[in-house]
């Protein structure tokens, strides 16, 4: 799909004086009529006039809304070569691994004692509560 830039001029808003044009339309048409023919000779393509509306300053702090007619050129830009890639390969996205990487070796050991620790405490505790139930049935 090619690609365009586009141009947009004012419209010129009073005629031009030339060899034939008598009347206020025919002098507007002939300003008209250069303004393209400059841009057509540079490469601009004329795509349409469209009147567009601006607000603008009016005295101190007053603001008006002022309509100008602006024409609309485009050409196309020189087109860019597209290099598609020899290999399927370029395309495939590069391989992940999914497996969880090893922790360190310290952390490890870490995680070690904590379950010896955990599995002594749990010995301790079972004592602990014999201990109470014992003083329970002293005590009464």
């Amino acid at each position: 799909m090619p690609s365009y830039e586009y141009k947009v001029v004012p419209a010129p808003r009073r005629g031009v004086k030339a060899k034939g044009a008598r009347t206020v339309e025919e002098r507007f048409a002939q300003a008209l009529q250069a303004t393209m023919n400059t841009l057509g000779a540079e490469g601009w393509e004329y795509q349409r006039s469209d009147t567009l509306p601006a607000d603008e300053r009016s005295g101190l702090t007053g603001r008006t809304t002022v309509f100008h007619n602006m024409l609309v050129f485009r050409r196309a830009l020189p087109a860019q070569p597209v290099t598609a890639p020899d290999d399927a390969a370029q395309l495939a996205p590069p391989a992940i691994e999914l497996t969880p990487p090893s922790p360190p070796p310290l952390i490890a050991q870490f995680r070690a004692a904590e379950t010896d620790d955990d599995e002594s405490d749990t010995a301790s505790d079972d004592e602990d509560d014999d201990a109470r139930n014992n003083d329970r049935y002293v005590a009464q």
